[in-house]
């Protein structure tokens, strides 16, 4: 028994990458699209939103126009996207690209009712080009996104990392794991784990978020059939 309808997948580009940290990891993007192939046959409508860290960090760029940079990061998603969309489709998995900016020749642009059709006709639906606007980040187009599909979860997908800790757990070993927070916890602790504006969309919109570890992708067919894995953000 599946303990979610439709969700949104938000993968982080460098979670594409491996242990790279940059460009595309064809058998972790495999490994990963099987697991979605797995969650789709028992009949869960599963969205996804790609980041494009692995390629392009908008925020992070020096000498780059901030909204010129965005752009090129936005660009670096639906290099992610059209990946994904190939995987899953080599293993028979009807999938449709959507992109945020329009790219007619690449894929189609974002609508969301054509974005609920696709889901009801049980295709896995990519969502690339964040939210086309500069200054946004993909996490919050994994808000947005779930918010006008009526999404009931957003699984947060993390490299390196399969929770919410107090701290760094990578530099400070005392810091201590988070089964359950409330939104207003993240926002309060300024936990690192997605940004602000994100955070407070899904408040709004009373959206779960569960953020677990991407290093063993099967976790995601793992929270689909109710197992406690990660951390769940969601009201008081």
């Amino acid at each position: 028994m599946c303990k979610y309808k439709r969700i949104v997948l938000k993968i982080s580009g460098e979670a594409l990458s491996g242990n790279a940290g940059h460009g595309i990891n064809s058998e972790i993007v495999s490994r990963i699209s099987q697991v979605i192939k797995n969650i789709n046959r028992m009949g869960v409508e599963v969205a996804i939103v790609v980041g494009g860290g692995n390629f392009w960090r908008g925020a992070s760029a020096k000498n780059i126009d901030r909204t010129t940079s965005d752009y090129m990061g936005m660009l670096g998603t639906i290099i992610n996207g059209l990946a994904l969309q190939d995987a899953l489709e080599k293993i028979d998995v009807e999938t449709r690209l959507q992109t945020a900016i329009e790219m007619r020749q690449i894929a189609e642009p974002y609508i969301r009712r054509r974005a609920v059709r696709h889901l009801e006709k049980g295709r896995v639906v990519i969502f690339s080009g964040g939210s086309g606007n500069p200054y946004f980040s993909t996490d919050t187009t994994a808000a947005l996104r779930a918010a006008e599909i009526n999404a009931e979860i957003i699984l947060l997908a993390k490299n390196g990392v399969d929770g919410v800790y107090s701290d760094d757990p990578n530099i400070n070993p005392e810091s201590i794991k988070y089964d359950k927070l409330n939104y207003i916890d993240i926002l309060n602790k300024g936990l690192k784990i997605m940004d602000s504006t994100a955070t407070s969309l899904c408040m709004d919109n009373k959206i779960p978020i569960l953020v677990f570890g991407i290093e063993n992708p099967e976790s995601i067919e793992k929270i689909i059939l109710g197992e406690n894995i990660g951390t769940i953000i969601k009201e008081a």
